[in-house]
């Protein structure tokens, strides 16, 4: 890959981390906002606790998704980015742009969801 399309998606993974690591902070402090004593009767503190939930799952995904764009970063750096992990083939730029975090080109990513679907059941 040249050195001006690893530029390219290194600065967008920089983006990328720099929004999940402002959302992550923006929902911390809206969270830290809200006390249980506020709340008026029970169907106020069961919706507030799906909220919760749910706001824990989204910062679970967010913190895997931020593990992914180190690794990203981290393979720009030691120049092993836009290289499947399977079959070590290049990875088509147009994947790259639609999942910069991408680490297997299409044919091996389909080929390990079918394994997993029919492993699944």
């Amino acid at each position: 890959m040249r050195a001006k399309e690893l530029e390219k998606f290194k600065k967008l993974l920089v983006l990328q981390k720099s929004e999940l690591l402002n959302n992550t902070s923006k929902l911390i402090k809206e969270e830290a906002q809200h006390s249980p004593d506020d709340l008026a009767d029970e169907t106020d503190l069961a919706v507030s606790e799906v909220n919760q939930n749910l706001a824990l799952r989204l910062r679970d995904r967010e913190r895997v998704l931020l593990q992914k764009i180190e690794l990203a970063l981290s393979k720009i750096d030691d120049g092993t980015y836009g290289t499947c992990e399977s079959c070590e083939e290049p990875i088509e730029p147009k994947r790259l742009e639609a999942r910069p975090v991408a680490t297997m080109c299409i044919a091996c990513k389909e080929e390990q969801e079918h394994k997993e679907k029919v492993f699944a059941y």
